[in-house]
């Protein structure tokens, strides 16, 4: 329970907090997936807010793929740099991509866009 607290204050949850991300930040993204991302002042652990939109599909759809996401990015958290705030779009392929690779194939798809973009080294989850 300790844990599951901790996490959600590490989430983008104002729409001014995700607006400033997707204004000032900078863009990285592939074809499944686009990850913003902003520097803080602070220099506090990442934290995170995901936006799936109603083209990837209907409500179960959108919050499968939302948690597919979450799991994916804290479980390379620990290879982000700290004081950054990321925010996470998922673009309707990736809806696809859950269907038929899982977990796993959304996890390597933010890893790619991760690396490509310099913000996460190669090495994965541990």
């Amino acid at each position: 329970m300790a844990d599951r607290a901790r996490r959600k204050r590490r989430r983008l949850s104002r729409s001014g907090e995700f607006d400033r991300v997707y204004r000032e930040g900078r863009s990285h993204a592939s074809r499944h997936l686009v990850v913003y991302s902003f520097p803080r002042a602070d220099a506090e652990s990442p934290r995170l807010g995901v936006s799936v939109g109603r083209k990837l599909g209907g409500a179960v759809e959108r919050n499968r793929v939302k948690r597919l996401l979450r799991e994916a990015f804290w479980s390379r958290a620990d290879a982000l740099p700290d004081g950054l705030d990321f925010v996470i779009v998922a673009r309707p392929p990736a809806g696809e991509l859950a269907r038929d690779g899982g977990g796993k194939a959304i996890e390597e798809a933010l890893g790619a866009v991760l690396e490509d973009a310099g913000l996460a080294n190669s090495g994965g989850p541990a």
